[in-house]
């Protein structure tokens, strides 16, 4: 992949970018090929004091064009609005050419420069704490093109102008299907506020993986590299379904992708979620898909496990970057559920919770390369109960 943004030096975002001719420093100049071999050498030296009793083929997707989310800082002035990041010394970069987004972005992006003059949306200047644009966050959907646009906003004062001039934008880009606003008052780099204010009356992007219908909404977490996702929860799924399970755990579940690709009509699930609009998405898949046994439910995934009697065959754990924690490794060893599947975004956290879970072998692992040009990867392990171990 060939990116002018950082043969410029003025985006490090992608660390393993190839160039010719190679410049020094450790990690740069990798193709794909060679990124997805580091990464693997990686996780087997994280799990090396374990033993493994399958190196599944890893598996890789596009090298750009694959993200189906573009999180922009709005800088600059009204007139000649920047959208991308801020370095950080304050300067700002425009992102908007960058190789990553599908070629589907560049019109909206295009679209967006006029009407933040045209609404009057004055970008946030973090130095001076003034101005009103702090972020622009835009999803796509792989299964019609539709798009969800979110302006977070430092407070309510500009709305009544967004509302106005909305119907230039939506005229100019129909793809826009879920449109809201975002207050987020705080002088931080917090990404979103809790308040959402919706100018659609659709709440949420319809998705699908696998056949299996997923629902995005504002304020839920969903993955960024719809190809490689889309093999990961298939992997997921079967594997589960080759070991007969009729009941089984979702933690940290999210838009239940993997819980909604492993149930089958006779199974018992529950997934378990903090984000309530995360949980409102799998609920409506679920209710699509004709699933009857299927509760999700909003609370802490540890807090939710250790306050259970009833014990399932399986539990899918897919925590955030931190791991899954001592508190529910203790508590999945003391409950001894037959097979633990554990989707991971850290190998290292992983590696950590796994030796916490000493009666427990590993079965199987599987690398996703879900970020290339990063050092960051995604890992399915599925770890068995050993003989007699409880």
């Amino acid at each position: 992949m060939q990116c002018a943004l950082y043969d410029a030096g003025r985006c490090r975002s992608c660390q393993w970018i190839p160039q010719r001719p190679a410049p020094p420093g450790r990690g740069i100049n990798q193709p794909v090929s060679q990124q997805l071999t580091a990464k693997m050498a990686d996780l087997q030296q994280l799990l090396a004091e374990h033993a493994v009793g399958e190196w599944c083929a890893p598996i890789s997707g596009p090298e750009q064009g694959f993200r189906n989310k573009a999180k922009m800082v709005v800088s600059g002035s009204v007139e000649k609005p920047l959208l991308g990041m801020l370095h950080r010394d304050g300067t700002p970069e425009d992102l908007t050419d960058c190789p990553l987004y599908p070629a589907s972005f560049e019109p909206v992006f295009a679209a967006l420069k006029p009407f933040i003059a045209r609404a009057g949306l004055t970008p946030y200047h973090v130095a001076r704490k003034r101005g009103e644009l702090k972020y622009l966050l835009l999803t796509e959907s792989q299964l019609d093109g539709g798009m969800m646009l979110r302006f977070v906003l430092r407070s309510e004062a500009k709305l009544a102008q967004l509302r106005a001039a909305l119907p230039w934008l939506q005229a100019q880009l129909p793809q826009l299907k879920v449109i809201t606003a975002n207050i987020q008052p705080v002088h931080m780099a917090i990404m979103e506020g809790e308040k959402e204010i919706f100018f659609t009356e659709q709440p949420a992007l319809a998705e699908n993986f696998n056949g299996v219908p997923l629902w995005i909404r504002p304020q839920s977490f969903f993955q960024t590299n719809p190809t490689v996702a889309s093999a990961l929860y298939a992997t997921a799924r079967d594997w589960v379904r080759a070991l007969n399970i009729h009941h089984m755990w979702d933690l940290f579940c999210g838009v239940g992708g993997f819980g909604l690709h492993c149930a089958t009509p006779e199974m018992q699930l529950t997934g378990i979620e903090i984000s309530a609009e995360a949980i409102a998405c799998a609920k409506q898949s679920a209710a699509g898909l004709g699933l009857t046994n299927l509760h999700f439910q909003a609370l802490d995934s540890t807090q939710f496990a250790t306050g259970q009697g009833n014990v399932p065959e399986l539990v899918l754990v897919n925590p955030p970057r931190r791991g899954i924690g001592n508190a529910l490794c203790d508590y999945l060893s003391q409950m001894a559920p037959d097979y633990i599947v554990y989707s991971s975004c850290n190998a290292q956290t992983m590696a950590k919770d796994i030796a916490s879970l000493p009666g427990y072998r590993i079965e199987r692992v599987k690398l996703f390369d879900m970020f290339p040009h990063t050092a960051h990867y995604e890992v399915l392990t599925l770890l068995t109960r050993r003989p007699g171990k409880a």
